[in-house]
Order: C-alpha cells, then structure tokens, then sequence
C-alpha cells in the first residue's frame, strides 16, 4: 500500500473513532479492525490517547508530582516544549522508522493496551519474537535507567534503541538510512524545526520521543486519592492489602511508594526466581562474557538482551557482575492492573500468578536474591493484596482496570496450583528445594 493511500485510509479511520469515542471511557470504543504484528490501528491508538490527555497542560507539571521535583527529571537542553511533543508523538507512530514498514513504537506500546503489547514476548519485524515482555512507555520519567536490564540511561536514549535493533524495527546502523523515509516529508521538515530549529536528524528522534514518552504520566488512582484523605477511594479489601504489602507480604522492601517514588520500583535490580526455570547460569554466563569479549558494543548488548536465550542472565550482560545474574529491574506498580502479562518474560498472566510467586519464595537457584523468601500468605490475603495492586490503576483506565480484574480473578481461579504448604509456611526452605547438579543439566 502506497504512503498516501495508507495515510488517506488512517484519517478517515481517525475521523470516524474520535466521534466514536465513549465520554465515560477512552477504553470503551471496541473494534475489530487490527494492524499488523496484531496491535491496533495507530489512528484508533491516537484518538484513544487524545481522550486521556483531553485537558492536561503536557508542558506543566502532571497534578499531584511536585514541580521542583518533576523539574529535576527533564533532562536540560530536551525541555518540555508543545512543539517538542507533537513531534514525539507523530514519531510515536511512524511505521517509516522500521525497515519493512509495518513497526511504530505504538507497535509493541500499544495506547490500547495499556501502552504495551498485551503478549507474553513482542513481534518485530519479519514476525520476528524477542525474548523480553515490552514495558508499558507511561510513567517511565521516574526510572533511573530503562529496559528490564537497565542498559539505556535515559528515556531519550532507549526510544532510539528498538529502531536499529534486528529483531524490532530493524533500520541499519546508519543515521541517515534511519531518516531516510521522513527527511523530505515537508510535515516533519516543519515540524523539527519548530521543535529544535534543525533539519530532520536521527539524535533528535529520540530527544522528541523522550519528550512524549516523559509527558506520558498517569498517577490520578482510588489508592493516592485514599492518601489524600478519601476514605472510600478503595475497598477495604484494598485497605487489608496495603497492610499487607507493607508487613508479611514485604513488598515494600523493593516497591516503595512515596511522594518522591510514586511509581513503585526502588529503581534497582533483583534475581527473584523467574528466570531460573533450568537455567545453566553458569554455562550461560561464560557464553555471555566470551560474546562480549568479543564485541561489547551497544547494539552488542542489546542483541544479547533482546535476540539471544542468554537474556535470562538479565542485567548481567550490562556489568558483568555474577551478583547480577539473572537479575531484573523492580517493576513499577502504577497502572499495574492493565499492563499484564508480568515479568521480563511475561511469563505470569495474572496478579494472582504474580503475588503466587512470591508467595512461595521464588524459584530456587543459587542467585537467588536474599529477600526472596516464602510469606505464608492466606489465599484470603493473597487476594488482598491483588485487591490493592489493582487500586494503583489511573482512573482513566477505570473500565479497562475493573474488565481486567473480573478477567484475571476468573483465570486466577480455574488455573491456580493448590498452595504448597510445606513451602509458603517455610516447613521447607527454598534452598533446601534447589538441587544443582539436575539445574545444570536443564532438568
């Protein structure tokens, strides 16, 4: 299909689903039609994320973040700007950025889908599956580093990675090649000129999806309402299950909220027994340092994180350190309710998969971190504390959270395993389960 048929067939699309478009929910508009790699067509993604910006002032402060504080986040020289933004987000959605045609960064950050993909592990180009669950792109300007591993230092940094990476969008080392279909389009000429007062160049690509990503801040849910003094923002249960995450669940040991952490990642990396399903580490560990020996390079790096079965070892592609095996970045836990499936892998379907996990004590392997441990959760708390992680969604993702509860609370209780006692009572201890030598067998 030729650009301007394409784009022809996008706005009338668009014009159709904005007057389509339920007032109660951004969500509600349902429709069959789909784009490639299965995500949804960007002109209905973009008519969805126009309603839940519908009016927020994207350059001011986001309500309830303290204006020091958010100041101190946007990195000087890529300043907040409304030119700067509506460059991101057309980028957003620009197919033309990837070597076939068929790859945004909407793509696998689905505005429908919680800003993710909804799949275990995302598509790419050619149909190509990485080995990385795609991280929903709201709230990301309060992470100290980006990927699951944490190789990206800035948002402005990562939005640039997927584009030249093999198995993503697929684009060439070569910033020119990169830019190639969109420097003489007069709209963007226009549009990177009001932004940045410089031609079309592949540097500031990613300096204007840093800005769009960074204006992506959605904190407005029933548990900071419950903060502030709005009794019945939340459930009870929801009350029980903060209780909870701050005492015998111990998930503020690596979650804490606060007004300074309002998404709910301590920012630091863990190994908590997800990817250790008969793992070798070890082995895979020796493969991974002999790579990087020889060729330790970004696209290097993000090759092993991303296209190889050396991505279980996690953030220990990027340091090298063997406390880091198998280690992950802390998930944030804002909009929690809408971002499954879980985990690096996406491996987890549902929060009760999630709080199940931890529950009993992780899967053993020897890295595993040392606060990992059973909890003796009731199943009663269990649902508890699921109750509040779902009160940690946006309010304008409300109709998405409450299907997205009913859905998971209905899997969660045809699929569940019986409770192992024995282990989340800590009658048997996680190491005592671990046995090494069937581990390095892959048993």
């Amino acid at each position: 299909m030729k650009n301007t048929t394409l784009k022809r067939w996008r706005n009338v699309v668009a014009a159709l689903v904005v007057g389509a478009l339920s007032a109660s929910s951004a969500f509600a508009q349902e429709t069959t039609l789909k784009s490639e790699h299965g995500a949804t067509p960007e002109p209905i993604q973009e008519a969805v994320l126009d309603k839940l910006l519908e009016g927020v002032d994207v350059c001011a402060p986001p309500k309830g973040v303290d204006e020091e504080y958010w100041a101190s986040l946007i990195p000087e020289g890529n300043e907040i700007t409304p030119e700067r933004f509506a460059l991101g987000k057309k980028l957003y959605f620009e197919r033309r950025l990837s070597s076939d045609g068929t790859v945004s960064c909407a793509t696998c950050h689905d505005i429908k889908r919680g800003f993710g993909d909804a799949r275990a592990t995302s598509e790419g180009v050619g149909d190509q599956i990485g080995n990385r669950n795609a991280p929903p792109t709201f709230n990301v300007t309060f992470l100290h580093t980006m990927f699951w591993d944490g190789r990206s230092p800035t948002v402005e940094h990562q939005a640039m990675q997927p584009i030249v990476n093999p198995i993503e969008m697929g684009m060439p080392l070569d910033p020119e090649k990169i830019i190639a279909g969109i420097k003489d389009d007069p709209e963007y000429k226009a549009m990177f000129q009001a932004a940045y007062g410089r031609d079309v160049n592949y540097p500031d690509v990613g300096n204007a999806l840093g800005v769009f990503e960074r204006c992506l801040v959605f904190l407005d849910n029933p548990f900071f309402r419950y903060m502030n003094g709005d009794e019945d923002a939340i459930s009870q249960d929801a009350k029980e299950g903060w209780k909870i995450f701050n005492n015998q669940g111990r998930c503020a040991s690596c979650h804490q909220i606060s007004p300074s952490n309002p998404v709910g990642s301590n920012n630091k990396f863990h190994n908590i027994g997800v990817a250790a399903h008969n793992q070798d580490f070890e082995t895979m560990a020796a493969r991974a340092l002999a790579a990087l020996e020889s060729d330790a390079s970004e696209s290097a790096v993000d090759e092993l994180a991303l296209n190889s079965d050396l991505s279980e070892l996690g953030r220990f592609i990027v340091t090298k350190n063997p406390t880091d095996i198998g280690a992950y970045r802390t998930s944030p836990l804002t909009n929690v309710g809408v971002s499954g499936p879980y985990m690096h892998d996406g491996s987890m379907e549902t929060l009760w998969d999630v709080v199940d996990h931890y529950n009993k004590g992780g899967i053993p392997n020897r890295y595993l971190d040392g606060g990992i441990e059973p909890l003796n959760l009731t199943d009663r708390q269990v649902d508890q504390l699921v109750a509040f992680l779902f009160s940690l969604t946006d309010v304008r993702f409300a109709d998405e959270n409450a299907k997205e509860f009913a859905k998971q609370r209905s899997a969660a209780a045809k699929s569940r395993p019986e409770r192992d006692v024995d282990v989340s009572t800590r009658r048997v201890l996680s190491f005592e389960k671990f046995d090494a030598t069937a581990a390095k067998k892959g048993e």
